[in-house]
């Protein structure tokens, strides 16, 4: 089986998944298989189940008769007719990446362009070797244009997902002390980033530059095509501002607020506003999608219980965004109380790292400060510290807190959002 006789194939299918679990009538179920177990068992009763066709990387699960095929690598397979759709699109692609912020921009950026177009995007956090290939193949004849969200935790991760996604359109939020570890520092963080800009430029696509950022600036100075915003000599200028705990920005006297906490979140309003305009959208219907977007997926979420403002952020963390986190959240009216959880996948540094933002955390004197995981357990002699999320909970059940204002930043992990629940 090839991707040339397969992809008449997937163009009758309905989606393709990899869950066993959510294999509907007419779909494409690609068994991958793991260490503990073996998906292409399930090939049987993934064409009971109505599967259109299942492909499998052990040859003797192959039934051609039920649409069951064989191919070497069910990974590579996935990959490669996710390049062959890319190919037949003709729609604009948005790519973007970074180390903080990422998912929150896309979005955004799809809540603005969705005011004029059909777009399809990355759903949750489907953003590495495999889920983006996913996401590209979810787009339909009926969609205008498509956001692509592309993690990276290693070297060449982002050249790869670029070779796949193709983006037309590319945007980095930041560069960031993410994912340490394995991309050798921060300046492999940088490197690894950039990825995304050296295919913007090798195929002379437009790059999207904040342009008070200097590593982005520095990184993009001899590109073309480019939008940028940010300075007076940007293409789009918009102005900072805020309404108790949220975030807005202003653009030509237009002012637009959102439900986002954090002067972080303005540039990754700019970007998606400046897209916007790129694209023809009025300011008007690019407030209207910037006040209505909801966030629910605990990154710079706002919750009131009980009289009390939660500012839950813990889908991820690294010192670049917890250090943000802390800076936004010492601005709030009344008693503060962080419950900070540890940063993951920061290698030698970790302890440095770590105690930096307790450092800090003591610095900016918040009335109470909770440090859960083994990483701030180490280093944490003055605060409040329990080794996990459980522990954590044991001590909310029988200890209430008093503050007014409560944040939970952690790594994902940590799971710090368990706790809620006993808040």
């Amino acid at each position: 089986m090839n991707i040339e006789q397969f992809y008449p194939l997937f163009l009758q299918s309905d989606k393709v998944t990899i869950d066993s679990r959510k294999i509907g009538k007419n779909d494409i179920f690609f068994a991958f298989s793991g260490d503990n177990f073996n998906a292409a068992t399930l090939a049987e009763k993934a064409a009971d189940d109505g599967a259109l066709a299942v492909i499998v990387e052990q040859p003797e699960f192959e039934n051609k008769v039920r649409n069951i095929f064989y191919v070497p690598s069910t990974l590579e397979f996935l990959q490669q007719l996710a390049i062959h759709h890319r190919n037949q699109l003709s729609i604009p692609v948005i790519g973007l990446t970074g180390s903080n912020g990422k998912t929150t921009t896309k979005e955004i950026i799809h809540a603005v362009l969705s005011e004029k177009f059909d777009v399809q995007y990355t759903s949750g956090n489907l953003n590495n070797h495999i889920g983006v290939p996913l996401t590209i193949l979810s787009i339909k004849p009926e969609h205008e244009m498509a956001v692509i969200e592309m993690g990276a935790n290693h070297q060449k991760e982002i050249e790869l997902l670029c070779t796949i996604s193709q983006p037309d359109f590319g945007y980095i939020t930041n560069f960031g002390k993410a994912h340490l570890e394995g991309f050798g520092g921060f300046e492999g963080v940088i490197k690894g980033k950039s990825e995304l800009y050296d295919y913007l430029k090798n195929n002379q696509r437009t790059v999207v530059v904040n342009e008070n950022d200097p590593i982005q600036v520095e990184k993009t100075e001899n590109y073309t095509p480019k939008i940028t915003f940010g300075k007076d000599s940007s293409d789009y200028q918009f102005g900072l501002f805020s309404e108790e705990h949220f975030v807005g920005l202003e653009f030509q006297g237009t002012e637009a607020i959102s439900k986002l906490t954090g002067e972080y979140n303005f540039t990754n309003l700019c970007a998606a506003a400046s897209l916007g305009l790129h694209f023809g959208i009025s300011f008007e219907k690019i407030k209207n999608a910037i006040e209505n977007y909801t966030p629910t997926n605990m990154r710079s979420q706002v919750v009131k219980k009980e009289g009390r403002t939660l500012v839950l952020d813990t889908y991820n963390a690294n010192p670049s965004s917890m250090t943000a986190s802390l800076h936004n959240f010492v601005t709030f009216e009344g008693r503060k109380t962080v419950i900070i959880g540890d940063m993951l996948e920061l290698g030698e540094e970790s302890e440095k790292e770590h105690q930096n933002i307790l450092k800090l955390a003591l610095e900016l004197a918040f009335d109470q400060i909770i440090t859960v995981g083994k990483n701030f357990k180490a280093v944490n002699l003055s605060a409040l510290s329990f080794e996990n999320t459980a522990e954590l909970i044991e001590y909310l059940q029988q200890n209430k807190i008093d503050s007014e204002n409560i944040l939970l930043k952690g790594s994902r992990g940590i799971a710090l959002e368990k706790s809620i629940e006993f808040i």
